[in-house]
């Protein structure tokens, strides 16, 4: 099997909110100033001892995210961002990402934050309706998003992306338009947007929601990509879009299945073929993140035939596809001689396109993209 390149790619995860979204089956919850420290501790703990065995592994990209990490107050977050600086060695162009909620950022956050080398911000809008946000049970609303996104303009932030949702209770076709309209007119960097899926669970599994319907929602998606190219952006991935050269790298690590790891109360990692995620029992977290392989947990070792299946069905993630080429180079063999018959089924449903050397999926393949993903796990 082939090797990848030597670049490394980490996510550290900070568990704590203001308060749960009523959506939301991500792990994370309220906190208290002290159990913020604890968990700030252990995390350093972990990140000095996994430091050691990463033989200087340049680090190419960087995603803090959660839960809100943008609720730690300064000192608390100072602490972490210096350890990362001191255990980590960072490529001279890392892209370092920071997920913050409106209502939470300060200037002084800002500018540590700055200070530290964090050069990209995600901010969680989900919508500049306050109806839909106090619906989606977000705890800010539409005036407090912009005073956090000029506040971090001010504090020199020239990469931020904007998370937006559509296919939400009560939201019509016209309404997202109008979303989508509002927040691209601001001119971020990179705007991310993601249909609302009702995860078993959350408040919303439990009541009665008054969805759009399945045409509305395939509207919807169909002509965010096409509204956004006016305003500049262009769909580089399933949900993703951005203005040229703009692309978020880290994620674009995870479909082109770099090594990442992950760090923190139950992150995943993929490091040398093999896959692991950290335990999700804070308690066990906090007693026991100095010693990685008693918090790891579900390890598997990649198969050649997982590696490609995911080769595939992460890579067609992406609106350029995947290379015929690279993948030859990277497993020695023919892409056609493992997946030909997927291929030729979906090529013939018009569902998948070739051209050059890259195979990718059709604006119709994109609507059910979970279908034909699924039939490279062969």
């Amino acid at each position: 099997m082939g090797t990848k390149k030597n670049g490394l790619e980490l996510y550290l995860h900070i568990p704590f909110c203001i308060k749960k979204c009523d959506y939301c089956d991500f792990l994370s919850g309220p906190s208290t100033r002290a159990g913020q420290e604890a968990y700030i501790y252990a995390l350093l703990r972990e990140m000095e001892t996994v430091s050691k065995n990463l033989k200087k592994r340049p680090v190419d990209t960087v995603f803090i995210g959660g839960g809100t990490p943008s609720v730690p107050e300064c000192d608390v977050m100072e602490k972490l961002l210096q350890g990362l600086r001191d255990y980590f060695l960072f490529s001279a162009d890392a892209e370092v990402t920071i997920e913050a909620n409106p209502g939470t950022l300060t200037p002084e956050k800002l500018s540590i934050y700055r200070k530290y080398g964090i050069n990209r911000i995600s901010i969680g809008l989900q919508s500049p309706n306050n109806k839909e946000l106090a619906m989606l049970g977000r705890i800010h609303n539409y005036a407090q998003f912009l005073e956090s996104f000029q506040m971090a303009r001010e504090a020199g932030f020239s990469n931020i992306n904007v998370d937006l949702m559509f296919a939400i209770p009560g939201q019509c076709y016209e309404g997202w338009i109008e979303n989508l309209r509002m927040v691209a007119a601001l001119g971020p960097e990179h705007i991310s947007a993601y249909s609302l899926i009702i995860e078993e669970g959350t408040p919303f599994s439990r009541k009665k929601l008054d969805l759009p319907d399945e045409d509305t929602e395939y509207r919807m998606y169909e002509d965010t990509a096409a509204i956004l190219g006016e305003y500049g952006f262009h769909q580089y991935e399933i949900s993703n879009y951005a203005k040229k050269g703009q692309e978020c790298r880290h994620n674009k690590g995870y479909w082109q299945r770099t090594d990442y790891l992950g760090l923190g109360l139950g992150a995943s990692s993929l490091v040398d073929h093999v896959r692991f995620s950290n335990t999700d029992n804070m308690e066990e977290y906090l007693r026991n993140s100095a010693f990685p392989e008693k918090i790891r947990c579900d390890r598997e070792t990649l198969t050649e035939a997982d590696e490609m299946a995911e080769f595939m069905f992460l890579g067609l993630r992406m609106t350029e596809g995947v290379s015929v080429r690279e993948f030859e180079e990277y497993f020695g063999k023919n892409m056609e001689s493992i997946y030909g018959e997927v291929l030729k089924k979906h090529f013939a449903l018009g569902m998948l396109k070739k051209k050059n050397d890259r195979i990718f999926l059709t604006r119709r393949g994109i609507h059910v993209s979970n279908g034909v993903m699924a039939d490279f796990l062969l």
